[in-house]
């Protein structure tokens, strides 16, 4: 066991600092994302010292279960291209410039609407997509109207993954736990929908009080002027996107999987937009971006994670966490835990985790505070999510100096108030 612990542990530890000092490796032309490179060559070590069998995890790798990171992964990367889509043809950005508009010269006011925006938008797609989409809008658009572009930042922020809790869609931790515990879309719903809607509505005055002095500043607004050029392809995206989550809430009661119905729904988007393309005689450029941009990088992530979790797995090391964990107080214990855990190794590994240490346990509220502490976590430090660190990349490329102590600051002021009150809602519930 203590080769498999220390080799793991190495992994994690590697994988945290090169997200800090060196997110990039550069070979020749190419550039590649260092954390999963790192976590590869943990899980090939792990495979060539003989502590997990290559026919165990290609056994639960081909496992018909809800467990199955291979559909996890389909599910999770048909649902982010759908979102790539409509932001690809301008539909984020219409919608922000819309509530800036709205808004007018008052700082309040824009900062409710972007709140709530963002919060709305987050439920129905992905907390990753809307991250990067709004992100460099905010950045532009704050240097316009001369204005502190660090409450809004902060809103986007916690406002994408505080309300992807609300839908086992909206991140993939909520679809890796849920769907390893035996739960669907609607089960998930029942549980969620309250403890995200007073957590939210406690993030956003915890978000108010911070920054009340800045958002008192006068507001210069100039808004762009963004124009839907492919409606046809717009809507064709929206009716996607619309009947795939209608199907996911229902696919439980008729026999249809979460990963088929987002595939088929993908699928059918490439087709309908290949054909439009055809007929039009036009470059399907949407599509393109889709495809470049898909997050692809999650595959090998994922992947290798999960040969990790089962080499501690066969070392007994899961069930004595299990044992450790206990039976009482589940919501209290494993949502703090999870808290804090994803910002030790990321919320995704910390979910692969968990979701075995879970496997021991029946506990519904082990496995929904699980949900809050994966979704929270991203909040505390850029090492909670890869949306914390996309962010903080996107963010140097504005010259927008936001360090680990800007970010704990944030954590500290809002994210641990939200979380207490979640897990308070999802204590009663339970």
């Amino acid at each position: 066991m203590q080769l498999t612990v220390i080799l793991s542990a190495v992994t994690c530890l590697t994988m945290v600092l090169s997200v800090l000092f060196f997110p990039k490796l550069r070979l020749g032309r190419f550039a590649l994302s260092s954390y999963w490179v790192v976590t590869v060559a943990g899980a090939a070590a792990l495979l060539l010292c003989g502590r997990v069998d290559i026919r165990t995890v290609g056994a639960a790798l081909l496992a018909d279960t809800a467990i199955n990171p291979i559909k996890i992964l389909v599910l999770f990367i048909s649902m982010t291209i759908l979102s790539i889509f409509l932001d690809e043809l301008g539909f984020f950005r219409f919608l922000a410039n819309f509530a800036l508009r709205r808004a007018g010269a008052n700082q309040i006011k824009l900062f409710m609407f972007l709140y709530i925006t963002v919060s709305v938008l987050t439920v129905f797609t992905s907390n990753d997509i809307i991250i990067l989409s709004f992100t460099p809008f905010i950045c532009y658009f704050a240097k316009n109207a001369g204005i502190s572009p660090m409450p809004y930042l902060a809103a986007e922020f916690v406002a994408a993954n505080t309300w992807s809790m609300a839908l086992i869609i909206g991140n993939p931790t909520n679809v890796y736990l849920v769907t390893a515990a035996g739960g669907d879309f609607v089960s998930y719903l029942k549980v969620m929908l309250l403890p995200t809607l007073v957590s939210g509505v406690i993030a956003f005055i915890c978000l108010f009080l911070s920054f009340r002095k800045k958002l008192s500043q006068p507001l210069r607004a100039t808004p762009e002027d963004v124009k839907l050029t492919d409606r046809f392809s717009l809507w064709v995206g929206i009716a996607h996107l619309a009947v795939c989550t209608v199907l996911l809430a229902v696919g439980s009661y008729i026999g249809l999987e979460m990963w088929l119905v987002s595939l088929l729904a993908a699928i059918s988007l490439f087709v309908w937009t290949l054909g439009a393309a055809a007929v039009r005689r036009v470059r399907p450029n949407a599509l393109i971006s889709c495809l470049r941009r898909a997050p692809w990088e999650l595959i090998p992530f994922i992947l290798s994670m999960f040969v990790m979790v089962e080499a501690l797995n066969a070392n007994g090391l899961t069930d004595a966490l299990y044992n450790l964990m206990g039976q009482s107080l589940p919501v209290w214990k494993y949502g703090i835990s999870s808290f804090l855990a994803a910002n030790l190794i990321n919320n995704i590994p910390m979910s692969v985790l968990y979701s075995s240490i879970l496997s021991g346990s029946a506990s519904q509220a082990a496995v929904y505070a699980t949900v809050v502490g994966s979704n929270l976590g991203a909040c505390l430090t850029p090492i909670g999510a890869l949306a914390g660190i996309m962010w903080s990349s996107i963010l140097k490329k504005h010259g927008l100096k936001f360090g680990y102590t800007d970010f704990l600051k944030i954590g500290v002021t809002i994210a641990i108030p939200t979380l207490l009150v979640a897990l308070v809602v999802l204590q009663l519930f339970f």
